[in-house]
C-alpha cells in the first residue's frame, strides 16, 4: 500500500516541479527538482521494504537487454557524440545552409527546416536538436522580421515524430525497444515515422499558410563549423556508431557497448585534442550539457515500477490494455495519455514492466506514444518542459493553452495516422 501511494505522490510532485518549479538555484548550482523528487520516492519505497537491496541490485545486474544501467549507457554514449557535434557548430552550419538556399520564401525555408531536422533527429537524438535549433530559430526570425511559432512548432513536432524511426532517436525507444533487433525495429517503424511526421507537415503548413505567405526581409550568411577537427571526428563516430548498431544483433555485440565506446572515444579527443591546441573550453561545455540528471531519474523510476510489479500493479494494467487485435489502439491511447500524466520517460518505465508478455504491436504502439505525446503537453516530454522554458527567457508567448491547443490539432491528426501505418508495417514485416 505504501508503493502505490507514494508512486501516486511522486507522480503528481514531478507534474508539479515541470509545471511550476522547473529549475531551483543553490548558489551557482542549478537543479531541476523532478529528478531529486522521484529520488526521494525510491529511497522511501526502499525503505519500507516493497523492493529490498538485494533485489534491486539482481535486477541492476541483470543481463538483459532493458538493464536500466546499458539503457543509460546506449543513451549517454550516443548522446555525447551528438552534443559534441553540435559544440564543433556542424547544426548551426547546416541551419545556416538551409536559411542560405531559401531565398526570400518562407514556404521554402520551412520546407528546409522541417527536413534537415527531420533527418538530424533519425541520426540523433530528438531532445539535443531541439535545445540546439531554438536559439537559432528565435535568433533568425527576430532578425528577419518574421512570426518564429510556425518554425519552433515544426521543428518540435518533427522532432518528435521523426525520432521515433531509429530506436537512439528518443530514450524512451531505447528503454522500451532494448531487447529489439536495432533494423528489425527500424523496418517497422519507417512507416508509421515517416507518414506521422509528414502528418504534421501538412497540419501545420495548414495552420500557418497566412504566416508563411509573407516573403523574407532578410537573409543568413553561412555560419562557419567552429571546429572542424572535432566535427570530423564526432561525425565519423555517429556514421560509425550507427553502422555497428545496425549490425550488432547479427554479430552478438550489445549495443550499449557500441554507443558507450564511441561516447567514451569522442569525449577523449575533445579533452586531449582541446588541451593541445588550447580550445578545452568545447570539451567543457559539452560535457555540462550531457542530461546527466537522466541517471538518477530513470534508476529512481525503474526503482518504484519494479516495486510496483512485484505487487501486481503491472499485471492489472496489462490485462485492462490487452484487447487482442486492437491492443495497438489500447496502447497507442493510453501511452500517449500515460506520457501526458506521468511524462513520458516515467511512462515508459512504467509499461516497460505492464508490456511484458504482450505482443510487437502494443509495443511498438506505446514507443508511438512515448514520442507523439509529447506534442499535446508540455509536461509530456523533458525536451518540451526544457523547450518551454527556453521560449520563456526569450519573451516568446507560448503558454500551456496555447501548446495544448496546437497539440490537439497535431496528436488528433497524428494518431489515427500512426495506428493505421503500424497496422500495415507488421502486416508488411
Amino acid at each position: 500500500m505504501v508503493t502505490i501511494v507514494v508512486s501516486i505522490i511522486v507522480c503528481a510532485s514531478i507534474i508539479a516541479c515541470v509545471l511550476f518549479v522547473p529549475e531551483v538555484k543553490i548558489g551557482k548550482v542549478r537543479i531541476a527538482p523532478y529528478w531529486v523528487v522521484a529520488v526521494l520516492g525510491a529511497v522511501i519505497i526502499v525503505i519500507f521494504g516493497d523492493i529490498t537491496l538485494q533485489d534491486l541490485g539482481a535486477k541492476l545486474t541483470a543481463s538483459t537487454a532493458v538493464n536500466p544501467l546499458k539503457i543509460l549507457a546506449l543513451f549517454f554514449g550516443m548522446t555525447i557524440i551528438s552534443v559534441f557535434l553540435d559544440e564543433a557548430g556542424f547544426f548551426a552550419y547546416l541551419a545556416s545552409v538551409a536559411l542560405s538556399k531559401a531565398g526570400g520564401s518562407q514556404k521554402k525555408l520551412f520546407n528546409l527546416f522541417f527536413f534537415t531536422i527531420a533527418i538530424l533527429t533519425v541520426f540523433t537524438s530528438n531532445d539535443i536538436v531541439i535545445l540546439t535549433f531554438t536559439p537559432f530559430i528565435i535568433y533568425f526570425c527576430r532578425s528577419a522580421n518574421i512570426d518564429s511559432k510556425p518554425y519552433l512548432i515544426a521543428e518540435f513536432a518533427a522532432a518528435n515524430t521523426f525520432s521515433m524511426l531509429l530506436i537512439i532517436g528518443n530514450p524512451t525507444n531505447i528503454y522500451l525497444a532494448a531487447e529489439m533487433d536495432f533494423l528489425y525495429y527500424a523496418a517497422v517503424m519507417a512507416l508509421p515515422a515517416i507518414c506521422t511526421g509528414m502528418t504534421c507537415y501538412f497540419v501545420i503548413r495548414l495552420l500557418f499558410r497566412r504566416s508563411l505567405s509573407s516573403r523574407i526581409e532578410s537573409s543568413s550568411s553561412l555560419v562557419p563549423i567552429k571546429d572542424k577537427p572535432l566535427a570530423f571526428v564526432s561525425l565519423s563516430f555517429l556514421g560509425v556508431c550507427t553502422l555497428l548498431l545496425a549490425i550488432s544483433g547479427y554479430v552478438g555485440l550489445e549495443m550499449w557497448y557500441v554507443a558507450l565506446g564511441g561516447g567514451v572515444i569522442v569525449t577523449l579527443f575533445a579533452l586531449i585534442y582541446g588541451i593541445v591546441k588550447g580550445r578545452l573550453v568545447f570539451a567543457q561545455r559539452g560535457l555540462v550539457r550531457i542530461p546527466w540528471q537522466l541517471a538518477p531519474f530513470l534508476l529512481a523510476m525503474f526503482t518504484i515500477v519494479s516495486a510496483l510489479s512485484g505487487l501486481g500493479v503491472t499485471e492489472k494494467i496489462a490485462s485492462v490494455l490487452d484487447a487482442g487485435d486492437w491492443s495497438i489502439v489500447t496502447y497507442l491511447l493510453s501511452s500517449t495519455i500515460g506520457a501526458n500524466l506521468l511524462n513520458n520517460i516515467p511512462m515508459s518505465v512504467l509499461f516497460g514492466a505492464v508490456l511484458s508478455g504482450a505482443s510487437k504491436g502494443a509495443l511498438f504502439a506505446t514507443v508511438i506514444g512515448s514520442n507523439i505525446g509529447a506534442l499535446l503537453t508540455s509536461v509530456g516530454a523533458l525536451a518540451g518542459i526544457m523547450w518551454t522554458n527556453m521560449l520563456k527567457k526569450e519573451n516568446i508567448s507560448y503558454g500551456i493553452k496555447e501548446f495544448v491547443k496546437y497539440g490537439v490539432a497535431l496528436v488528433g491528426c497524428a494518431l489515427p495516422v500512426a495506428a493505421a501505418t503500424l497496422y500495415l508495417s507488421l502486416l508488411i514485416f
